[in-house]
């Protein structure tokens, strides 16, 4: 069901921008960011870039409320060459996922198109030769003796998954048995132990026999956030497909497909362009499913296939501009979708630097832009921006600046506080009263 939303005051508010925080729109495309994550317990944020980078932020236990402060950066992927089929493979990080903490290292998983990497992340004490002591026996033997210098951060990759993925890859979804991920390309998908690299098995695999045949691509998959056996794969037809492996080695034939049939007086050449799902979450209980195509926010509920529980329009009004967008190729972005730690929340993002939390009843809708201008606003303690911040606004289409965009977002795993990404900055967002 469709909804019509009321627009309310609200507590959320500006908490942290990183990155270039000056006026000028001179963007070093290595900057752009390309995905966000909060770890497990929320005390940890990592992005990857364009170029390669992973950055990781940590909780700033010395201030009130959520805010962050650099961890660390290290270059995660480089650009590489496949001479065998002339490709340029660029270093762009597609996907980060942090693995479950067992010791005081992190690890975490990226990805760029070809190769996956498990990282892990620890401190590391520098030592030094400080002085030569004499022994009392020996006056002429001098022994080194080491001392602490300083604590460093450092990165080395422990594991590199490579040559399994002739498509690129979409998705990586660590399992909650804490042993095994899933990686998703266009076409295949593959379930890994971590502790092996030299070989994936094949679950999904949805190539014809003639490639003339292709009619879907897979556009992102996702385990279950309970159960290890089941994951869930989205598809360009509009379709999702949950499957468990406990049925067959290869999970070809899905145990539920939710997918809405579309009413053929509104198909145009458009329509299968924007049902394709661009993002797909399992809510926290494994409950609900959370999907993104270009036009709405689907909510499913698991335990029914035939229709969604809500259907949210994030951006109606572009319906009538398909042809500019298909021209400028803006049809194509791919917005990715959050559930709130409570599962009573979505969130996803739209044009103009804007993005949406939108209640699970389809009751409200709140509007909040992550732009630059907020973070010199609240240090010049603004009142236009606590007043624009206060209460969402309904953009035009004439109005929307389809440069700025917001893809990529992460909610915190236990409170209302959430990391977008604005071109080159990352912002933090905050509910004041939780």
């Amino acid at each position: 069901m469709s909804t019509a939303f009321e627009m309310e005051d609200h507590h959320w508010k500006f908490a942290q921008c990183f990155g270039d925080k000056g006026d000028s729109d001179d963007i070093t495309e290595a900057d752009i960011i390309t995905t966000v994550e909060f770890d497990p317990t929320g005390d940890y944020l990592a992005t990857g870039d364009k170029g390669g980078r992973v950055v990781l932020f940590e909780r700033n236990e010395s201030k009130k409320g959520c805010e962050y402060k650099f961890h660390t950066e290290f270059q995660s992927h480089e650009a590489e060459f496949d001479y065998l089929k002339s490709l340029e493979i660029e270093e762009k990080i597609n996907k980060i996922k942090w693995c479950k903490r067992q010791n005081s290292a992190h690890f975490l998983l990226s990805t760029n198109d070809k190769t996956i990497k498990l990282w892990k992340v620890f401190e590391k004490s520098l030592r030094v030769v400080s002085e030569h002591t004499v022994g009392p026996s020996q006056p002429s033997l001098r022994i080194p003796k080491l001392s602490h210098r300083d604590t460093i951060v450092a990165a080395v990759p422990r594991k590199v998954y490579a040559n399994a993925h002739a498509y690129h890859i979409n998705s990586i979804s660590t399992n909650s048995d804490g042993e095994t991920y899933l990686s998703a390309d266009d076409l295949r998908i593959n379930l890994w132990n971590m502790d092996i690299s030299e070989q994936s098995f094949n679950i999904v695999d949805i190539k014809p026999a003639n490639m003339e045949e292709l009619t879907e691509v897979i556009t992102a998959a996702e385990f279950h956030p309970m159960h290890c056996n089941v994951f869930m794969y989205s598809s360009s037809k509009g379709s999702i497909k949950l499957a468990d492996m406990r049925s067959s080695a290869l999970c070809d034939q899905h145990a539920k497909v939710f997918e809405e049939t579309e009413d053929p007086a509104n198909r145009s050449f458009f329509s299968e362009i924007i049902s394709s799902v661009s993002d797909v979450k399992f809510s926290q209980d494994g409950r609900y499913i959370l999907s993104r195509d270009y036009l709405t926010l689907k909510l499913w509920d698991i335990n029914m296939d035939t229709k969604p529980v809500q259907t949210l329009q994030i951006h109606d009004q572009l319906r009538n501009k398909l042809c500019d967008l298909y021209e400028n190729d803006c049809i194509f972005d791919k917005f990715e979708c959050n559930f709130s730690a409570d599962g009573q929340s979505v969130l996803t993002g739209s044009y103009s630097n804007t993005f949406h939390i939108y209640d699970t009843q389809g009751k409200s809708n709140i509007s909040l832009e992550a732009d630059k201008n907020a973070f010199k606003a609240k240090r010049l303690g603004s009142a236009k921006n606590k007043l624009s911040m206060a209460r969402g606004t309904k953009q035009s289409n004439d109005a929307m600046d389809f440069t700025k965009k917001i893809l990529h977002a992460s909610w915190h795993p236990h409170e209302n506080s959430i990391a977008v990404a604005a071109t080159n900055n990352l912002f933090i967002f905050t509910d004041a009263v939780q």
